[in-house]
């Protein structure tokens, strides 16, 4: 089968090339990849190799590695032990951050992997840019298989939903303290404030997902900020009608104006969520600015390790009892939660779907998000070769269909 593989360090060590199609063990479970989401911590691990901090020390120069941690699945083989639980032909996506010690290999891991908890899909274990991945041990032991609840839901949706879990486990850190006299005791209450203000500090692809998401909490506004006119174009494009159906402001402006939209639209008390999705020291600033008594500061957005410290006023999160969260990744649970939303229609994955490829045009994609030049994500249809990547302004059921049946044809 063809599959991207990374032997060594850098990009000069990326190829995609032919390797052994993988044979499921007993416990395991052989998957076809419909669609494989190109993900930008991708490069974190070409560039860092064993010292990524998910690689624990294995050597992709010895022993090379599939990468891919976001993808759509469909079962084509079960190993003897798990022939009562699951079935060929049915739909997955996988949760690739698996809480569990390794199973297979632990002789490639520092120390024999006596200190290794947590696995992950496309880094030790083998990944979704492939046109058939292998489903271990640690995945379905750790409740990683979760079931696409539509079987209709386009395999480009369902590929993309773990970047989206990663949104809905972020806001889902924010909590909000009511009390409704000083007599009364307090009430948390989870997530966005509803009737509140929302702030999105950086329109890339993860921002816009978190301006979809946050129209589930009913917000009475939500502001978006970028230095990029572009991006911010696409935010009143994609979520604009939206908004107006649902009588909630949103309002994309610059960076020099959001202080003063803030103030205009909160009377000056600030606003009561603000998402920091950009890896920006000036950014994380203007948060602290913006964030009203009693809200909530996330900071989504991961800076690089050599940049990670920042100021921060302490004085302002104690007096205004402002609550700083963060989060990194989601769980199996966000997962599914993000394919039941996208089932039921609340969300719209292809909104956020900017490029698509085959298997072949892997490297250049990621490559293409290095250099920010992509702006939203990029899918691979494994099976499905092309010579040519398609750009796009988003991507539907019938868009996919339409995309498959012209392979289908012309292969006859």
């Amino acid at each position: 089968m063809r599959a991207l593989v990374l032997d060594g360090i850098g990009f000069e060590h990326l190829r995609v090339e032919r390797v052994p199609t993988p044979r499921p063990g007993p416990r395991q479970i052989l998957a076809r990849v419909d669609c494989a989401g190109i993900c930008t911590s991708l490069i974190k691990l070409v560039e860092q190799g064993p010292a990524h901090a998910f690689l624990y020390g294995w050597d992709p120069a010895r022993w090379p590695l599939v990468l891919g941690d976001e993808g759509s699945v469909t079962i084509v083989q079960v190993g003897d032990e798990l022939q009562n639980t699951y079935l060929p032909g049915s739909r997955f996506v996988v949760q690739p951050a698996v809480d569990h010690a390794p199973v297979n290999h632990r002789e490639r891991y520092l120390n024999g992997a006596a200190a290794v908890r947590k696995v992950a899909v496309g880094y030790t274990l083998q990944g979704h840019l492939a046109e058939y991945i292998l489903v271990t041990e640690e995945v379905i032991d750790a409740g990683c298989l979760i079931p696409v609840p539509d079987p209709e839901l386009p395999y480009a949706h369902a590929a993309i939903a773990e970047p989206i879990s990663c949104v809905i486990s972020s806001q889902d850190h924010h909590v909000h303290l009511n009390q409704e006299t000083g007599l009364s005791p307090r009430s948390a209450l989870r997530g966005l404030k509803s009737g509140g203000i929302v702030v999105v500090i950086g329109a890339g692809a993860m921002g816009r997902m978190h301006v979809d998401l946050a129209f589930g909490y009913c917000p009475r506004a939500i502001v978006v900020t970028d230095l990029s006119a572009e991006r911010l174009d696409l935010v009143r494009t994609a979520f604009g009608e939206r908004a107006a159906q649902l009588g909630i402001a949103l309002v994309a402006c610059s960076a020099p104006e959001v202080t003063d939209v803030v103030a205009g639209l909160s009377e000056r008390r600030g606003a009561d969520d603000v998402i920091v999705a950009a890896a920006s020291h000036s950014a994380i600033a203007t948060a602290q600015e913006l964030v009203a008594r009693g809200g909530v500061m996330n900071l989504f957005g991961g800076l690089m390790q050599s940049e990670a410290l920042v100021p921060v006023d302490t004085s302002a999160i104690h007096y205004k009892e402002i609550n700083l969260t963060g989060s990194s990744g989601g769980s199996a649970w966000d997962l599914a939660h993000t394919l039941e939303l996208t089932a039921a229609g609340q969300i719209d994955p292809g909104l956020h779907i900017a490029r698509i490829g085959d298997l072949s045009h892997a490297i250049e994609l990621l490559e293409l998000i290095r250099a920010r030049v992509i702006e939203g994500k990029a899918v691979v249809y494994p099976h499905r070769p092309a010579n040519e990547i398609l750009s796009v302004a988003s991507w539907t059921a019938r868009d996919e269909q339409s995309y498959l049946k012209l392979t289908a044809s012309q292969e006859q």
